[in-house]
């Protein structure tokens, strides 16, 4: 058996792993650390901003211990399951975001709708505070009772360190009125 210093999982190790013909995992498995709580109970494309919600830890898994220096940052990332999207609505091709004709078709990869093959939101927002199990965040663009596959705190140098962002004129249009 060889080392594996990173303690990082070898992609080339497919022992008890069901593979697809291609050699591709069969499917993945991941565990929420916990749910939103609370903030938006109906889906809805727009006006996240003001919407405030609490992501509570799974106690039987963490404890505050889990969160501890988290209230030091002013933003999270939050990664998440889009579990209410229905299986016949996954896009894997392209579309007009939001259905909008007026929208150029693009694939599903150059836009962030929620049909995604593989369900899964990533969002920024601002964390508010740190209470226990319950992590405190405004602007979530996530539903009540929706599965939290993971929470990070957002750090300035993770942003573009090579020149200023660009995106489509329609990407700031369908953005507008978002938060």
């Amino acid at each position: 058996m060889s080392e594996n210093p990173e303690n990082t999982a070898d992609p080339k190790n497919t022992e008890n792993t069901e593979n697809t013909e291609n050699g591709s995992p069969a499917g993945v498995v991941s565990s929420p650390v916990g749910r939103v709580v609370g903030g938006r109970e109906e889906v809805r494309d727009d006006d996240w901003g003001a919407v405030e919600a609490v992501i509570r830890l799974d106690g039987h898994r963490f404890g505050p211990e889990a969160l501890a220096g988290l209230d030091g940052f002013s933003h999270l990332e939050v990664v998440y399951h889009f579990d209410r999207v229905l299986e016949e609505r996954i896009e894997t091709g392209a579309r007009h975001p939001r259905g909008n004709t007026d929208w150029p078709l693009v694939g599903i990869f150059a836009q962030r709708g929620k049909n995604r093959p593989n369900r899964i939101g990533v969002s920024r927002c601002r964390l508010l505070k740190v209470d226990g199990l319950d992590v405190h965040v405004r602007g979530l663009d996530a539903v009540d009772g929706t599965p939290v596959l993971d929470i990070k705190p957002y750090m300035t140098e993770f942003g573009p360190q090579d020149g200023p962002t660009t995106q489509p004129a329609w990407a700031t249009d369908i953005m507008r009125h978002y938060y």
